[in-house]
């Protein structure tokens, strides 16, 4: 299992639509609006890293009004 939070800039107005839109894709946990160089953060989990660049990459950012993810996976040290 991989968690990461996924930091998503968009579109200028667009971080509540952007948000919602990501909170219903399967393997995302959460979606929050928050203030700062990001718009949303996610948490998201899936079963390996393949799974998680997928989801990243087929899933929120086909997403319209994102203009730029950064995903951070959890490391349990």
């Amino acid at each position: 299992m991989v968690q990461a939070y996924v930091l998503i800039q968009t579109e200028v107005g667009k971080a509540a639509l952007v948000a919602e839109e990501v909170r219903e894709i399967p393997g995302v946990d959460s979606a929050d609006d928050v203030t700062g160089p990001y718009d949303v953060i996610v948490k998201a989990t899936s079963d390996d890293v393949d799974s998680l660049g997928k989801l990243v990459v087929a899933k929120i950012q086909a997403i319209d009004g994102i203009t730029r993810t950064l995903t951070c996976p959890v490391v349990h040290l």
